[in-house]
């Protein structure tokens, strides 16, 4: 029994620091190394020696390099540069222009709000910066609250990008979902699957269009004054051609890869047989060469577009970071036997009638209390694994939904979450004034989600889940309405 509970201390002390630090970091590095020195007897030097070894093995093992973590690392070094570029670079802020011109009401607003997010959907933090400075005006000219600009730009940045595989994190959750050993599909295949039943990402996404559309929740409690000043025509190309090319070059690098590679025909074949590491860094670097190519041409010096290359680097480093102490964590975990530890404990006291349902209400909390969807996600998603293939392994898909939807959620809604603070501050309003009017939305979809995985969980059909979620959804959605008009 000592053993046993010796193991679980590095995963404890990640969880607990997580939680009271609000620092995914160093809790991460603190369970590496406490993980290290159990399995070396606290042998200080063999621990080092072990710390540097699994390392390595993230980048080379069995005589031969580890395409996909290199690829992934630089996919994401190269998102960082490009965002950098076109931040720094004034493409941004032409696109902002030119989009002003061509705004007629506050719905259509609105509405661009949340379309510009779908279009600059490839990385949270980006689609915060960019779509918040780009729509800040709008708060001027068409009354828009500039806490509903912020709640609009905060829904369509991480729940979009929990769903679609060509984002940043889908070579991030495909790299941690590559390291279970059973999973039924490929890492990409199994995205898809996960996403599908992301309860939590796709209400919210579709609460902000009814939000958007309609108008509801927010209101201004001072007038605004029309802007007078004259704003420059503006020029949506210097952002529009690097985000379409990185789309466009990740879908077709991804499918001639799997059609390369395919035993099959079929477009599922190819999807399957894709290697999609390969194809998002091309993408990345191809995008990265063509923003750098048309800032040059617009005058941009060699010195500038250095830096923000270097600024993008920096940028993208704590990312990074928390990417590589997963990386490690996962494999002192391996090493430890926590997971499998925790797995017989479920299969023994854990009911499966509750199995997705609370792994989403856990998830949500650890990711609220930390700020951090990507290191709840590296933490519980090879734990949620095992636990779901002892309990009931027909579950084991649902509950990685359950994972990814409730670590989006409490990321959304957190007040320490970097693209809550970065969604309110690049809108023009203060991070708890955007956490306060956001939270409803979130609290909306969340019990809608939990409806759904409890379904799930009980063996109803996907299309019913889907059905209850909607429902309850909407149901909400309007009580709550009729409580902000007889509020005012």
């Amino acid at each position: 029994m000592t053993s046993n509970l010796l193991v679980l201390v590095p995963l404890l002390l990640t969880l607990i620091l997580a939680l009271l630090l609000r620092r995914t970091l160093v809790a991460l590095g603190v369970g590496i190394v406490s993980g290290a020195l159990i399995l070396t007897d606290f042998s200080l030097t063999q621990s080092v020696s072990y710390m540097a070894d699994r390392v390595w093995l993230q980048f080379y093992r069995d005589g031969q390099w580890q395409a996909w973590h290199l690829n992934v690392l630089a996919a994401m070094i190269l998102l960082g540069m490009m965002t950098q570029l076109l931040a720094r670079g004034g493409a941004v802020k032409q696109f902002a222009d030119w989009l002003y011109h061509r705004i007629k009401s506050g719905r259509q607003a609105r509405i661009g709000i949340v379309l510009l997010g779908w279009i600059v959907f490839i990385d949270g933090i980006f689609s915060c910066l960019a779509v918040g400075h780009v729509c800040q005006p709008l708060s001027q000219r068409y009354k828009v609250p500039r806490e509903q600009i912020a709640y609009l730009v905060d829904s369509n940045a991480s729940p979009l990008c929990a769903l679609l595989p060509f984002s940043s994190w889908g070579p991030y959750v495909m790299a941690i979902l590559a390291g279970i050993t059973l999973l039924p599909l490929t890492p990409l295949e199994s995205f898809v699957e996960i996403a599908k039943m992301n309860f939590y990402a796709v209400t919210i996404v579709l609460l902000s269009l009814l939000v958007a559309w309609f108008g509801i929740g927010f209101h201004s409690d001072f007038a605004i004054e029309q802007n007078s000043e004259e704003v420059e025509a503006g020029n949506p190309w210097l952002l529009g051609l690097p985000m379409a090319t990185l789309l466009l070059a990740s879908i077709s690098l991804t499918l001639y890869s799997g059609a390369s590679n395919a035993q099959g025909d079929s477009l599922g074949d190819w999807i399957a047989a894709a290697d999609i590491g390969t194809a998002m860094r091309n993408a990345c670097l191809l995008a990265t060469v063509l923003a750098i190519f048309i800032l040059k041409l617009g005058g941009r010096s060699l010195s500038l577009l250095l830096g923000d290359l270097a600024s993008g680097v920096r940028s993208i480093g704590f990312a990074i970071a928390i990417l590589l102490f997963t990386w490690m964590i996962g494999a002192v975990i391996v090493d430890l036997g926590v997971a499998k530890l925790l797995a017989a404990w479920a299969e023994q006291f854990l009911s499966k009638d509750m199995l997705v349902s609370g792994t989403f209400l856990l998830c949500a909390i650890m990711a609220f209390a930390t700020g951090s969807s990507w290191g709840t996600l590296a933490i519980m998603i090879p734990i949620g694994a095992e636990v779901a293939l002892t309990v009931e392994a027909q579950l084991l898909l649902p509950a990685l939904s359950a994972v990814m939807a409730g670590s989006v959620f409490g990321d959304h809604c957190s007040p320490i979450s970097d693209t809550s603070v970065i969604s309110a501050t690049s809108s023009g309003c203060a991070p708890h004034d955007h956490v306060i009017t956001q939270l409803p939305f979130a609290i909306i979809a969340a019990v809608s989600s939990l409806v759904g995985f409890q379904l799930i969980n009980l063996a109803v059909s996907e299309f019913w889940a889907w059905l209850a979620v909607i429902l309850v959804a909407v149901s909400m959605l309007a009580a709550y309405q009729k409580f902000v008009q007889a509020e005012r």
